[in-house]
């Protein structure tokens, strides 16, 4: 009885010190961090809701990007932060779905070390090249690459949407090229338009602008339906490749711990954000699309990410790949 007693009224306590804590935050400037380099999808996506959220809270919301291990390293010192609600990773299908089977030692989980806050958004992966690569379809793409095996797969670096979307793309096709690594997505789209390496699988808000500028070819999207923002470029299913379905997404979460009543006022924000007009019209505008309502709660995002976790991890090991 008496242990019971301790034990309510330990919880009366944290309950009470996390609803006071609720009622001020947050008194000072809250930090998104994201786990790659500047010009990046996921960037992208922090900074067009660091600001409506900013409003809503009544405080600054930064943007730090803390690149490294395709991802990895930034999300970790999330997970080590402390649980205060001052600090949460603009994280995505790469650092908290693939990163489990391809990281033997990664010191986080993406599940029991967070504090799920929401989804944010979706975007398919689309298939692009060089601006000088001959083949004129997906068709031809990919027998061009299976000629010419020495070509080469740019990527944002191991365990990164553009890395495990293409491992799966590679599969498929039955490719085996070169895979190049960078420190994120922007330093390889930098490249793939200089024509210094040939191929790449990324997000449709990263490929975007250079896909209209004429910089590099699109080749197919990946998913069921063309995409509004670039209506010209087939799906997979009508270039041939129906197998091929690759849709990444962007989520926010605290360090485990946080305290709920916290965590329920940052998803107030997110919700607010995402319920913005003008905020909806920029995601629509990078090809983007908003989560369903449930998905957009805490609970519907830890369930989101079990299943995202389940899925890649079957692709993952299929293809026999890991980073270490």
């Amino acid at each position: 009885m008496r242990i019971r007693t301790i034990t309510l009224v330990y919880c009366i306590l944290v309950g009470a010190w996390g609803s006071a804590v609720a009622q001020t935050y947050p008194t000072r400037a809250v930090t998104i961090v994201v786990p790659f380099p500047p010009g990046g999808g996921s960037d992208v996506v922090a900074r067009i809701i660091a600001d409506p959220i900013s409003k809503h809270l009544g405080q600054t919301v930064l943007v730090e990007n803390i690149a490294g291990a395709g991802g990895t390293t930034g999300t970790t010192r999330v997970a080590n932060a402390a649980p205060d609600g001052y600090t949460m990773v603009l994280a995505h299908t790469g650092t908290h779905a693939a990163a489990v089977p391809l990281y033997p030692s990664l010191r986080y989980h993406p599940l029991k070390d967070f504090a799920p806050i929401g989804l944010i958004n979706t975007n398919p992966i689309v298939v692009v090249a060089k601006k000088s690569m001959a083949a004129k379809n997906l068709k031809e793409l990919i027998g061009y690459l299976r000629a010419n095996p020495k070509s080469t797969n740019a990527h944002a670096g191991i365990g990164s949407v553009s890395h495990t979307t293409c491992l799966h793309f590679n599969a498929l096709a039955d490719l085996k090229t070169i895979s190049v690594a960078y420190r994120g997505a922007g330093p390889a789209m930098n490249d793939i338009v200089a024509g210094h390496v040939d191929y790449m699988c990324d997000q449709i808000s990263t490929v975007l602008p250079q896909v209209n500028a004429g910089s590099i070819k699109a080749y197919a999207v990946g998913q069921a339906k063309r995409s509004t923002q670039l209506p010209e470029v087939p799906t997979t299913t009508e270039a041939g490749m129906p197998e091929f379905q690759a849709t990444i997404w962007n989520a926010l979460l605290f360090p485990r711990g946080t305290p709920e009543p916290v965590v329920q006022r940052m998803n107030d924000a997110l919700r607010a954000a995402l319920n913005d007009p003008a905020v909806r019209k920029r995601f629509e505008d990078n090809g983007g699309e908003l989560p369903i309502a449930e998905q957009r709660t805490p609970e519907g995002l830890r369930t989101f990410i079990a299943k995202e976790v389940d899925h890649w991890t079957a692709i993952i090991k299929k293809a026999g790949v890991t980073a270490e």
